[in-house]
């Protein structure tokens, strides 16, 4: 995955809900060129400032950094340590235009989860199309994986597990009885799953002091996938099966992820196919 900012920086750029960024050259992006001329905005979104629970204090000093810090948040980067400077936590990617926290709770990284669930859907002809379940964010409006935050303490296989849950399967507004229902569909459909990408993340919300960062794992299913009913739920406006083609455009670097699920299903498809044709000839051998 390409480590640069093509979503948190550019010309006359608007921080989503919040003021133009300060433009950031392609050669002035990186911590170890000098650019003594540098003069970012400033910007914390007001819903931060608020201090919810899931954001961090406006003062940062006092937070242990690059650490499980005493209240079970991981402070820790996927990436490696990063740099504290003056107190502040510093992009390990580079110059964003903005400092502050953006959108984002927590100074450093901000760490998600990002399942991403695949099924072989065949046409009458007996093609068949690859396709993963994506929702559309009802903040931009974009497609993006029914992925998100990490709790405080979270395991990551916890964090999928809700997270699809609340996004795809609306498992906020479910009685009682189609709530047993969900988590046991969850249940058997994240048995399992293979780890495509930890880290960083080329995220909008990404600015100087805080950075989103994510796992993504990949769930495969084969079969009728019929049983699992899709309903939006949460930030998600709406819920499908997508099929995964040339130009794919989804929120972040989510589109990466899906890539490299395809290239993983290829690739066990290639061995399964490789093996049983070493099968047959081993089976043609023992004829002769």
């Amino acid at each position: 995955m390409a480590r640069t900012h093509l979503r948190a920086r550019g010309v006359n750029l608007q921080y989503l809900d919040g003021p133009l960024r300060a433009y950031v050259p392609c050669d002035k992006v990186s911590w170890d060129v000098p650019w003594p001329e540098y003069k970012p905005t400033q910007y914390t979104a007001p819903s931060v400032l608020a201090g919810p629970v899931w954001a961090d204090p406006v003062d940062a000093a006092g937070l242990q950094f690059n650490s499980l810090d005493s209240k079970r948040i991981d402070r820790r980067s996927h990436d490696g340590p990063y740099t504290i400077v003056d107190g502040m936590p510093r992009n390990p990617v580079g110059r964003t235009g903005i400092t502050g926290r953006g959108l984002l709770g927590r100074w450093g990284p901000n760490h998600a989860a990002d399942p991403v669930v695949t099924r072989w859907l065949e046409s009458p002809n007996g093609t068949r199309v690859l396709q993963f379940v994506g929702i559309k964010r009802r903040d931009t409006g974009e497609w993006a994986l029914p992925g998100g935050m990490c709790d405080p303490g979270e395991a990551i296989s916890r964090t999928l597990k809700r997270e699809f849950s609340e996004e795809a399967l609306n498992s906020l507004e479910a009685s009682a009885e189609r709530l047993r229902a969900i988590r046991a569909q969850v249940d058997a459909l994240f048995e399992g799953g293979v780890q495509l990408y930890a880290g960083y993340v080329d995220d909008p919300r990404n600015v100087d002091n805080a950075w989103m960062e994510t796992v993504a794992m990949h769930f495969h299913f084969e079969g009728d996938a019929s049983w699992l009913v899709l309903e939006a739920g949460d930030d998600a406006s709406h819920v499908q099966w997508i099929s995964i083609e040339p130009g794919l455009a989804l929120y972040a670097s989510h589109a990466d992820f899906i890539h490299q699920a395809a290239a993983r299903i290829e690739a066990l498809e290639l061995a399964a196919m490789q093996e049983s044709i070493s099968a047959m000839r081993a089976a043609l051998a023992g004829q002769a």
